[in-house]
């Protein structure tokens, strides 16, 4: 609690945000109407034009009066919007540390805190790996206040709550649960209201990463995502206006959505763009390149594998130049070169990014197959697999995809046919008994069988007016 002095009131502050160590956190001294008063803050996280307005208004302050109490300072002597009056030092210096400066004075027992923070932000420009050929264009940043105040622009509604919390002991991390109150399920809301409340950890380092490890304790061997991110405002309005809840992570520019099964994972915001015929077309098409990207090359070398039961009119794939490496082996290798090569172009400077495509491209294809690495066949097949997983817009969902093809091409090779048939179960199984953030069924409304969700979510239906 402050104390009736103000200079201990100000040493305690300054000693608790360190001020002589720190050149950024700034103890200004002023004085209003004859009294002393300090305004702490950090240089770079407030608005400096409102800073100064401020300052001149106190300056010009000639009521002593008013400063006998911090509620009468309020209400005749601060002409800012966004105020509040916090009586606990460690609130202070949170306050501070957030970007928020506060001010004390001469009588005061509570420090007055004035929000005009604005954090160093890029633009709000269509995310790189979530774009649409139709709909809106901007997308989340890292600073949560605009990331909430882009889904509020969209609904317009009293229903749609904002519940901010802070986690982390030492970062302390603004987090933000949007939902509909109206909509939600409020027995999942307030599930995942409380461990959040509840999470006693000392930062959150890795933004979103951070915050969903915490959550989900359980052990993470299924491969499959257990949430979906999304860097569109759009996407996480629709999201919310479905009844679903939306968590927003300061400096993290993507939104988690819960509750997630598999079908919201491979959903894309061009399915509802399009009308709904076109849209159903997209969404089938992706549903079906994405499950061709799993079974094509375990297919193939199954057919390699069993020459004699594959009909006539499929006897082209067995066509395959003679080499010393076995087609187990060059697919592996092949996939593990493409990601070397994908990291490679991601830490590349963007001036040389396409001269290492090319050039990859060139070494990956007829130079390898001349020099018999590789086979014609096995580069084609390779080559469409890594085409396809970029149907779907979910990272995390290209990599489970690409473990499930390696768990059914190494059972296929090792166990002919039945091996197929056990890494087909394997992966029903990893689906199946996938745990999410929410606990619900992964494979929703597959299991439990739900046939109008079904539906909704298999092909794009007419929106109805309620």
């Amino acid at each position: 609690m402050f104390t009736s002095s103000y200079e201990t009131n100000r040493r305690t502050l300054a000693h608790l945000l360190r001020c002589g160590d720190c050149f950024d956190i700034i103890e200004r001294n002023i004085v209003i109407s004859g009294k002393k008063a300090v305004i702490f803050y950090i240089n770079g996280l407030i608005k400096d034009d409102i800073m100064e307005k401020l300052m001149e208004f106190f300056y010009s302050s000639t009521r002593p009066e008013y400063l006998s109490s911090v509620e009468e300072f309020c209400r005749h002597c601060v002409p800012y919007v966004e105020i509040s009056i916090v009586d606990q030092p460690d609130e202070v210096v949170k306050n501070v540390l957030s970007g928020i400066p506060c001010l004390i004075a001469e009588g005061f027992t509570a420090a007055i805190a004035f929000d005009m923070r604005t954090y160093p932000q890029r633009s709000t420009s269509e995310p790189e790996d979530d774009k649409v050929l139709r709909g809106s264009k901007d997308g989340f940043v890292e600073t949560v206040i605009f990331n909430s105040a882009l889904i509020r622009r969209r609904i317009r509604s009293a229903n749609f709550v904002t519940k901010a919390m802070t986690v982390g002991r030492e970062s302390k991390s603004d987090v933000i649960i949007c939902y509909m109150d109206n909509k939600v399920d409020h027995t999942l809301l307030k599930n995942i209201t409380d461990r959040i409340k509840n999470l006693d950890i000392a930062n959150l380092s890795m933004n979103q990463q951070s915050l969903i490890e915490a959550l989900y304790q359980k052990k993470w061997l299924n491969p499959f995502p257990k949430i979906k991110y999304t860097e569109r405002p759009d996407v996480a309005a629709a999201v919310c206006l479905k009844g679903n809840i939306v968590i927003l992570v300061d400096n993290s520019p993507s939104a988690l959505l819960i509750p997630t099964s598999i079908f919201d994972v491979l959903e894309e915001a061009d399915d509802y763009y399009f009308p709904p015929i076109t849209g159903t077309y997209i969404r089938i098409t992706r549903y079906l390149i994405t499950i061709a990207s799993v079974l094509l090359t375990p297919l193939w070398l199954l057919c390699l594998q069993n020459p004699e039961h594959v009909p006539q009119v499929f006897q082209f794939v067995l066509m395959v130049e003679p080499t010393s490496l076995p087609i187990y082996w060059q697919l592996i290798i092949m996939e593990l070169c493409i990601d070397g090569l994908r990291l490679a172009a991601l830490h590349t400077p963007s001036s040389l990014t396409s001269a290492i495509g090319i050039i990859g491209a060139i070494a990956f294809s007829q130079f390898a197959v001349d020099a018999g690495w590789f086979t014609t066949a096995s580069t084609l097949y390779v080559a469409f697999v890594t085409i396809a997983n970029y149907s779907q817009p979910n990272y995390e969902l290209g990599f489970s995809l690409k473990y499930a093809r390696f768990i059914l091409l190494t059972a296929t090779y090792i166990g002919n046919l039945v091996g197929f048939i056990i890494g087909i179960v394997i992966l029903i199984v990893l689906l199946a008994t996938n745990k999410t953030i929410s606990g619900k069924s992964y494979l929703y409304p597959l299991i439990p069988f739900k046939p109008k969700e079904l539906k909704k979510k298999l092909t794009r239906t007419r929106m109805k007016q309620n």
